[in-house]
């Protein structure tokens, strides 16, 4: 059986969304598992599509980058497919992991994905590097902080700092270090 999964990131990104949904009903996937939700959040139905794999079956992507967010979790998500006695198939690399052929390259491509990934993040750093150089980049904005007096407000009316954080939108670890400063 040909499993399908589609994902994007986010809920605007819909015609993305309906072309790999398109694409894998065009692969004769008899069941597609789909979500709009970021590669690093949990991601329930990459798990559902895992869980349900069987002997033989093959998971359908469109995309390596819509499947794993690094080489180590594509890894583990092969592995668990491998373990299954199952397969998985990339659409636009024409990777089928079924031959050792397909495995090889999917082994190459996940490993320069990830060098891609680390340079991308290295010039990101050097460009970050320089604008602080040059006085332009200020980093983001305190959110938690600005909001000390109301914090603090808060917690003289005894309100908890789980409740203080929902209630303002700040990290509880933040609350925390603003009632910790003397």
């Amino acid at each position: 059986m040909k499993v399908g999964y589609a994902r994007t990131s986010t809920l605007e990104q819909v015609a993305g969304f309906e072309a790999q949904i398109d694409e894998l009903g065009n692969q004769n996937c008899q069941k597609i598992y789909k979500e709009q939700v970021s590669s690093v959040e949990q991601r329930q139905e990459l798990s559902q599509a895992l869980d349900f794999l069987r002997e033989g079956d093959t998971l359908v992507v469109t995309k390596l980058d819509r499947l794993a967010r690094s080489m180590r979790h594509l890894g583990e998500i092969v592995e668990t497919i491998r373990n299954k006695g199952a397969h998985l198939q990339i659409l636009n690399l024409g990777v089928d992991t079924s031959n050792a052929t397909g495995e090889l390259v999917l082994n190459l491509l996940g490993a320069v994905s990830q060098f891609e990934r680390q340079i991308m993040l290295e010039r990101q750093r050097e460009g970050i590097a320089k604008a602080k150089g040059e006085g332009k980049y200020k980093g983001r904005k305190a959110t938690a902080r600005a909001k000390t007096d109301k914090v603090l407000e808060l917690k003289a009316q005894g309100a908890s700092a789980t409740a203080i954080a929902k209630d303002l939108g700040i990290g509880r670890a933040s609350v925390y270090r603003i009632l910790k400063k003397p």
